[in-house]
């Protein structure tokens, strides 16, 4: 809840109560015609912060232990490296010929198949993509679950193919949001029902902004997950053609109206 405001605030303290609810930078101050050196200092650390989330690397041992014991298989897609990847958004959306012939091998029929790619933020995937992963498929014990698989040099639309090798009825992505100066390790979770190759992004839902610092949580995002996947096995749909219309819970507080 936002502090109360006050008439007779002077305008430095009401500055000070607005920065208290956002992580936007407002009401820095100033010396002079620049900003404090505090401020400029922070805002180079927020930057490098992101740069460094698109540009690292991430970690498939570390990521795969935390996601024991689960069944885990690895691919990549058409972007050799990181370079290119930024470069080029397309190869970063088909399977490399190695990945594709490796999951043609594994087929599979199930209801959901998970994907975690690393996306614009690896630092987001390797903080906080096994405990979604984890939160996710208990909100969907009852349904068949393949294996999770972990995508290096990812797009959002490289799950339809990878969805379509292993017999997925809906595919769940889970990949690293592009980074901010507020936030640099945030997931987003993209579900498409009956993913194939060509599928566009009209044809997704989207969870974004799930993070540890005042965004979604894991488990506020697999029920949102688990009411709109259980929507689109029974419509048979995905896309902007299935909204999220649950009814959404009170504050505590305003449960018992006076």
């Amino acid at each position: 809840m936002s502090p109360p405001v006050s008439n007779d605030m002077v305008p430095g303290e009401l500055w000070a109560r607005l920065r208290q609810t956002t992580p936007a930078r407002i009401a820095l101050g100033r010396v002079g015609h620049a900003l404090p050196l505090g401020e400029v200092l922070d805002f180079q650390l927020a930057h490098a912060r992101a740069r460094d989330a698109v540009h690292a690397a991430l970690d498939v041992a570390a990521l795969e232990g935390a996601l024991a014991p689960l069944p885990v298989r690895h691919v990549e897609s058409d972007a050799p490296d990181r370079a290119t990847y930024l470069r080029r958004p397309d190869l970063g959306r088909r399977l490399s010929p190695r990945s594709a012939a490796l999951l043609a091998e594994t087929g599979g029929r199930h209801d959901v198949v998970f994907v975690i790619g690393d996306g614009l933020s690896a630092t987001g995937v390797q903080a906080g993509a096994a405990r979604l992963v984890q939160a996710c498929r208990t909100e969907l014990g009852d349904l068949s679950i393949g294996p999770v698989v972990i995508a290096q040099q990812a797009r959002v639309a490289l799950g339809d193919p990878i969805g379509e090798a292993l017999g997925a009825r809906v595919c769940v992505m889970i990949i690293g949001e592009r980074p901010g100066l507020s936030v640099n390790d945030s997931l987003g979770i993209y579900m498409t029902f009956a993913p194939r190759t060509g599928r566009s992004d009209a044809e997704r839902n989207c969870i974004s902004n799930i993070h540890g610092a005042g965004g979604l949580s894991p488990q506020e995002a697999a029920r949102t997950l688990g009411w709109l996947l259980r929507e689109a096995l029974r419509r048979q749909l995905s896309g902007v053609d299935l909204k999220d219309d649950q009814t959404p819970a009170l504050p505590f507080e305003d449960q018992n109206p006076a």
